[in-house]
């Protein structure tokens, strides 16, 4: 049976192929990754001029209480790196729509805080975020299929934490 390497070259032990469930399962997962954005962002681009990334950041942070929320927590929300994220909070700090500050309870953190003017933007894009996400998934499964997403989604996101 064929093994793998592993990055400093030792030995990783046989390969575990993937048997036809498998291949199906993660065939499917992976043409999702990859068609899922482009379907959620093109409406976002096209009628508020902000990516599902900007969206993303403005929305997790008006749900936040006191719609505030450290920058780390919400990279890892937003799926983005913290550089990422830096440059977004800039432009967004520019347009009036966000301030950052140090967090008080730890210095060591920083706090992204939405403005009114960035609780408006994201009010204003919320339904065409929507409408995406019910056209590109959501209205196409039933309650279980729901259930049943939410619950792998849970079992293949990775916290920063696990990755230490």
């Amino acid at each position: 049976m064929p093994t793998t390497a592993d990055a400093e070259g030792r030995d990783a032990g046989p390969v575990r192929w993937l048997d036809p469930a498998e291949k199906e399962a993660w065939t499917g997962l992976v043409s999702l990754i990859y068609l899922l954005p482009e379907r959620l962002e093109a409406p976002l681009q096209r009628e508020c001029g902000m990516s599902l990334f900007e969206y993303l950041v403005l929305s997790h942070v008006s749900e936040a209480p006191d719609r505030r929320m450290r920058m780390s927590e919400l990279a890892f929300l937003a799926n983005g790196s913290l550089s990422r994220l830096s440059n977004v909070a800039k432009r967004f700090e520019q347009r009036g729509w966000l301030e950052r500050s140090p967090d008080p309870a730890d210095g060591r953190y920083t706090l992204a805080a939405l403005t009114d003017a960035g609780y408006a933007a994201v009010v204003a894009a919320a339904p065409v975020h929507v409408r995406a996400v019910r056209e590109a998934a959501l209205d196409r499964l039933d309650a279980d299929d729901h259930a049943a997403l939410a619950r792998i989604a849970e079992k293949l996101r990775v916290r920063p934490v696990d990755l230490a």
